[in-house]
């Protein structure tokens, strides 16, 4: 199968769920049209009450579906959005991907990957036992964040859903992602 765009979502509140779209339009620079962690600088709350000058490297949540369906194994319910990702993909390793590891999302945008989401506690919220059923373990011991991908807009565009995903440009040397 290849890659596909399979759910998109925005929500223009600090909400842990997203509504569901049927497209999005992606700002170079910016991030999600309509979407409050869209800016140049960070949006989500926390970090802006640490660090109001940094810069945005949450700009779009991406999310791989195969993880609802992981979730679901274990018998939580779960759709798109409902975790707070823009973007839910379907066909692509997203946590296998390198730190600026670009993509291309139908015929125009244009987003860098820049690391791991790290959920908070308040996953627990939506359902108990959510936060432990997205982490695992590695072999090595290390914690293994399975709840998406970040990414910033690098060239504008609008994404619809069942747009393909292509990978347009990985860096010569492969970055492990980290949390941002």
């Amino acid at each position: 199968m290849s890659p596909t765009v399979l759910h998109l979502a925005r929500d223009s509140e600090h909400r842990f769920s997203k509504q569901p779209v049927q497209s999005l339009t992606l700002l170079a620079g910016l991030g999600v049209e309509g979407d409050a962690h869209a800016g140049r600088t960070v949006q989500h709350r926390y970090d802006k009450w640490k660090n109001p000058d940094a810069p945005n490297l949450r700009q779009v949540h991406l999310m791989h579906a195969e993880l609802f369906d992981e979730l679901a194994e274990k018998g939580f319910s779960v759709g798109p959005g409902q975790l707070g990702e823009n973007v839910t993909t379907r066909g692509i390793d997203l946590l296998g991907l390198s730190r600026g590891t670009r993509l291309r999302l139908g015929d125009e945008a244009l987003i860098e990957i820049t690391g791991l989401r790290s959920p908070c506690i308040q996953i627990n919220a939506f359902a108990e036992g959510l936060m432990a059923a997205t982490l695992d373990k590695a072999p090595d011991g290390s914690l293994i964040r399975k709840s998406g991908v970040m990414a910033v807009v690098i060239t504008s565009g609008d994404v619809r859903v069942g747009d393909r995903i292509e990978l347009a440009s990985m860096p010569m040397q492969f970055e492990a992602l980290g949390v941002v």
